[in-house]
């Protein structure tokens, strides 16, 4: 091991001389540790991260998070306008609970810590947590396990109701020293529930911080759950998102993610649709300026028959930014009657912009429908002509197809608050970008 990667075993060490948890977790995090210490951090020559250098966080030393205390006033600015709702909210990793909200919920929902829930023995934690995120593919899921110190939990039980979003917040407040935070969350909805949650990932100032975020959700027979991931940091932040997801028989998820802030930023979505009758909706958007590079890296599972999914995911790009999109949907054997379908468009703002769009389908059943496709480029020239001969001044009519392009994307996420907060974020992007482009 090198010795950044060194300095996470010992930082295991020393926590896991004061912890005290049950048997199954300590199996868990020393199998996490150990395979960590065998995979180290992937490089380009992995094929997975061929686009993606992590240099920037496999030679920089990092140190545990500090303990933060916040008021409510420090919070307020990350409160999505709008939207009342249960809220959550989680600082360097740890559960605030006198930030956070939790009233109005059904009867037997349970919302609140993780890491409470695993000190009062709570058997849907021991059912479901590491059993869809392997430790044994993953450096980082790894090294997440091994590592993490709190994150949300959610349980809706059979046939109840969650009619608010649920919105939480992961809160970084970077220091003098890179710190590296791991939050750990599981969303878990039995038959023929319903629930919505917003996992919100800011900063509170300016500095360097490593957040390695991890999320499973089980959704069960019949379930209606959607997750929107924002990414909004501070432009020097290095972030490594993954979800996992398993679908039963006719549930239907809806994944949203936006990616705004960071230096250098992956996100991993990793559905499998385990039921027959299933429908799952991957939806995003990724906006690059500068020198930030965001990956998305995504693998559909398609194990039952008569199962549909759709992927949709945009990108804009300006300065010198890079993006890399990599979609895999894969069709198991058996799997017939499967509908999936795949679109990834980028536009690029700059000569010096890039992106790597790498589309695929791996099918091993014969009676499927299955599509997938990319595109990379600028703005339409007829488009924009086609405005400019109506009257309207080239800087708007580019604002107007700028906005539009993203808006197709946007409009697919079902919290409307949320869906105005994204139009606002994209908006204070653009502007010098589309007035740029106008005089060149």
């Amino acid at each position: 091991m090198t010795k950044p990667e060194s300095s996470f075993r010992e930082l295991f060490d020393r926590l896991a001389a004061k912890r005290k948890e049950p048997a199954w977790l300590v199996r868990l995090r020393e199998r996490g540790m150990q395979r960590f210490d065998e995979l180290g951090f992937p490089t380009i020559h992995d094929e997975e991260w061929r686009f993606t250098n992590l240099a920037p966080i496999a030679t920089r030393e990092m140190h545990k998070a500090h303990e933060i205390s916040l008021d409510t006033s420090d919070v307020a600015p990350f409160a999505i306008e709008g939207l009342d709702t249960v809220r959550l909210v989680f600082v360097n990793g740890r559960f605030a609970p006198a930030l956070s909200r939790t009233r109005g919920l059904p009867q037997g929902v349970t919302v609140g810590s993780l890491a409470a829930a695993i000190a009062r023995g709570d058997a849907v934690v021991e059912k479901n947590l590491g059993r869809l995120a392997d430790v044994e593919t993953s450096a980082f899921t790894a090294i997440g396990t091994a590592l993490f110190e709190d994150g949300v939990f959610v349980h809706v039980p059979a046939q109840a109701i969650v009619e608010q979003p649920i919105h939480v917040i992961f809160l970084t407040v970077p220091g003098s020293e890179t710190a590296q935070i791991h939050p750990r969350s599981l969303i878990v909805a039995d038959r023929e529930s319903k629930v919505s949650v917003i996992e919100d990932h800011v900063s509170l100032g300016e500095g360097v911080a490593f957040t390695n975020a991890l999320t499973e959700i089980v959704a069960g027979e019949g379930t209606h759950v959607r997750h929107s991931r924002l990414q909004r940091e501070n432009m020097e932040a290095m972030s490594v998102l993954t979800l996992h997801s398993e679908q039963g028989r006719d549930s239907d998820f809806g994944s949203h993610s936006a990616l705004l802030g960071g230096a250098l930023v992956r996100n991993g979505i990793y559905p499998t649709l385990r039921g027959t009758g299933c429908t799952s909706l991957l939806n995003g958007i990724y906006v690059a300026v500068g020198s930030q590079h965001h990956d998305t890296n995504m693998r559909v599972r398609h194990a039952e028959p008569h199962c549909g999914s759709r992927q949709f995911y945009r990108g804009i790009l300006d300065d010198r930014a890079r993006g890399v999109f990599s979609g895999r949907i894969i069709v198991h054997e058996g799997a017939q009657k499967t509908d999936a379908k795949q679109t990834c468009m980028n536009l690029l703002l700059s000569d010096e912009a890039h992106v790597e769009a790498k589309p695929q389908l791996e099918i091993y059943a014969d009676d499927v429908k299955c599509t997938h496709g990319a595109t990379v480029g600028q703005i339409d020239e007829d488009a924009l002509f086609y405005l400019q001969a109506r009257g309207i001044e080239e800087v708007v009519a580019r604002t107007l197809l700028f906005f539009a392009f993203a808006n197709e994307v946007i409009d697919r996420m079902e919290i409307e608050p949320v869906r105005e907060l994204l139009r606002s974020l994209v908006g204070e992007r653009l502007p010098q970008s589309i007035e740029k482009v106008a005089v060149r």
